[in-house]
């Protein structure tokens, strides 16, 4: 009731450092806050409420919290904090407090965002930023930093999602997703801030994805984002935070002393994610680490639990993240140039056999779909997309004993071997051996089969399950498996 007969800081700032805002005039809730920041603190604080009751009082106890906190402080206010300085609105009203978590959530993610790539605070060695996607890994990750005495603060990437996807397919950093990874910080009494990175990540990401389609390659968003975008990003929201090191719920090690770390697999064979962190750059390596590395996932999930973290349950996130639900082709057709257009399949003797739409719609390696019928299983060997044709042919002909990597990432001594080659995420190990090293490429010759590669995937080279070199698919080969 004081908070509703005298409210703390009503009203606009003018020249704000950042605005927030939440709600929608369509459910007749809206909350906008104002910050003013000086020297790592909330100068000012404002704020405006069209609405009820509930969001004004929390509007008001938000702004009591953040005249003069710390920026630290203020990354901590979160629903449970207002709804506590209220005593507690109850379910009907807890609306209140969530709008306004939002729109304070908002300002803060507009002030970070903006400085993103410049310094902050002096750097501490026991700061660390660390990657939370809503999702129970991350979560688990921060406690962990969290619990070996380490200083966590909790940052979560809004990257692009496709606008004309079905409402379903918007899972990349919906806003429930967000508000999951800050509840889960906040639960951990942890910071948490939010950074709107959509365009780089749609420039670095999303555009190399369209690309590679356009050219007939088979690409790993996943692998690009690690390698050139998503740690890049962490990276430089550590030096604003002033965090000496990085951390992610990433299943994978870090091995070798200062100046010659590399990346090892996880100790869960089933869940390691070292494949898709193979194109990470040598200075990110020697700040970063990887909590969940020594741990399975019911492993994860249990700690969660017993932590009673709000991301204990949730669902594991999709491969590739932007896609949406309705898969890659319905995703290129609204986001690219490629359209249905029909062309020949072709055998192996470039006879055709039967029509497709776009060539872009087929895959190496793929049986199911082609259209073609024929007396023994047909596949799809290669794709031309200068002349949009699909070339079909016997399983025997995915073959692959050669395979030329170029540009090739080195984190070891690359000697002849012999390796072990993965091809694919989570696929099978093979044995391969080094059979040219010129420059930033590399030759490998494979002494097993290889089948359903194609240019533009990733292969990584690991000996002793530490990873000493990686590098994208530019060409293949068939002839005779070495022994």
């Amino acid at each position: 009731m004081r908070h509703l007969a005298a409210p703390s800081a009503p009203g606009p700032l003018e020249n704000a450092d950042a605005t927030g805002h939440a709600g929608s005039e369509d459910c007749g809730d809206v909350v906008r806050f104002d910050l003013r920041v000086s020297a790592g603190r909330v100068e000012e604080a404002g704020f405006l409420v069209f609405g009820c009751g509930a969001a004004t009082a929390a509007a008001s106890a938000a702004c009591e919290r953040l005249q003069g906190a710390t920026l630290d402080d203020a990354a901590r206010i979160g629903v449970d904090l207002i709804d506590a300085d209220l005593g507690g609105l109850g379910p009907a009203r807890r609306h209140g407090p969530e709008l306004v978590a939002d729109a304070v959530a908002g300002a803060l993610e507009q002030w970070y965002s903006s400085r993103l790539g410049s310094d902050g605070p002096a750097t501490s060695p026991k700061r660390v930023a660390v990657a939370m996607s809503g999702g129970v890994d991350s979560a688990v990750a921060a406690m962990l930093v969290r619990d070996a005495g380490f200083e966590p603060v909790g940052v979560t990437m809004r990257l692009w999602h496709d606008p004309a996807a079905p409402a379903a397919a918007r899972s990349c950093c919906a806003p429930e997703i967000v508000r999951l990874a800050r509840a889960s910080a906040h639960a951990l009494g942890i910071p948490h801030v939010t950074l709107d990175v959509a365009e780089r990540f749609r420039e670095g990401v999303v555009t190399s994805f369209i690309s590679g389609y356009q050219a007939g390659t088979t690409p790993n968003p996943c692998v690009t984002c690690n390698g050139s975008v998503r740690f890049a990003i962490l990276d430089e929201a550590a030096r604003l935070l002033g965090a000496g090191a990085l951390a992610t719920g990433h299943y994978a090690r870090v091995e070798g002393a200062a100046g010659t770390r590399s990346i090892g697999a996880a100790r869960d064979g089933n869940k390691d994610q070292s494949y898709m962190l193979s194109m990470l750059p040598a200075d990110i390596l020697e700040r970063v680490m990887f909590p969940l590395g020594e741990l399975s996932k019911s492993d994860t999930r249990n700690l969660a639990h017993e932590a009673g973290l709000p991301a204990a349950g949730a669902v594991e996130s999709q491969e590739i993240c932007f896609v949406g639900e309705d898969g890659y082709r319905s995703f290129l057709e609204r986001n690219s140039t490629l359209e249905a257009r029909p062309g020949p399949i072709l055998d192996p003797d470039g006879q055709a056999v039967g029509r497709h739409t776009g060539y872009w719609r087929y895959t190496v390696g793929q049986r199911r779909g082609i259209g073609v019928a024929s007396a023994e299983p047909l596949y799809v060997i290669r794709t031309d997309a200068t002349r949009n044709e699909v070339w079909v042919g016997p399983r025997e002909m995915l073959t692959i004993d050669r395979l030329h990597l170029e540009p090739v990432i080195v984190r070891g001594e690359l000697d002849e071997g012999p390796f072990e080659v993965r091809v694919r995420y989570r696929g099978r190990p093979l044995r391969g051996v080094i059979a040219l090293h010129s420059g930033d490429a590399v030759d490998v010759d494979l002494m097993e089969p290889a089948r359903g590669v194609a240019p533009g995937q990733t292969v990584a080279l690991y000996r002793d399950g530490r990873l000493v070199a990686a590098g994208t698919i530019t060409g293949a080969s068939q002839g005779d498996v070495r022994n």
